[in-house]
């Protein structure tokens, strides 16, 4: 992606942390069909260089033959978003010359992905995905709740992917780019809008390169 050294975040630890806070990734192919992204929620695992990501889905999607070709696939994450006004800019008041523009996060991760079809392999993504949301509730749901029948009838119409990560982008486009005076313009403004996390974001942003 377009990557301006302001906004880039090369911090595998940061891009890690931030893919497991935002775990629905939007896994995209390029396959004799064209491009199909699908939104799948995904774990990340710390193995190899970059990562490992694991996943399930419909046994019936079409994309599983674009992933299954083993070709290289893509997976974007989206974080906080917002529109920066322009009249959030002490500098609007002097010079006027200033534009809106769209403050998010995001993390791009590009693998080669590998089809998972045991079952032993299935039941523990879907125990270890469910665990991974259901932790810290009062009554928190396991897979072993439902009848094993049922599940397994279930795990019959899924199919499991593993995206070994050859690489990863990550962008904090966070208004680090603008002046300290600006910057913290922009994190007040936001805040009034309500949108307290990505004004914290804002606050702590550092300055460009």
């Amino acid at each position: 992606m377009y990557l301006p050294s302001a906004f880039k975040e090369t911090s595998l630890d940061v891009q890690h942390d931030f893919i497991r806070a935002h775990p629905l990734g939007v896994l995209t192919t390029a396959g004799e069909g064209g491009l199909m992204a699908n939104h799948i929620p995904c774990l990340l695992y710390s193995e190899g260089p970059c990562g490992v990501l694991r996943l399930h889905m419909a046994r019936a999607n079409p994309q599983l033959s674009d992933l299954a070709a083993g070709r290289e696939c893509m997976v974007v994450f989206h974080g906080p978003q917002a529109y920066v006004s322009p009249s959030w800019y002490p500098s609007k008041a002097e010079t006027h010359k200033v534009v809106p523009t769209w403050n998010f996060v995001a993390v791009h991760a590009w693998g080669t992905p590998v089809i998972q079809d045991d079952p032993a392999w299935l039941r523990a993504q879907l125990d270890a995905l469910t665990d991974s949301q259901e932790r810290g509730r009062a009554q928190p749901w396991r897979v072993d709740d439902a009848p094993a029948d049922f599940i397994a009838a279930q795990m019959r119409a899924i199919v499991g992917v593993e995206i070994r990560l050859s690489r990863t982008e990550g962008k904090w486009k966070l208004s680090q780019n603008r002046t300290p005076a600006d910057r913290q313009g922009v994190a007040q403004g936001l805040a009034q809008d309500g949108l307290e996390l990505m004004a914290g974001l804002v606050a702590r942003a550092g300055r460009p390169d």
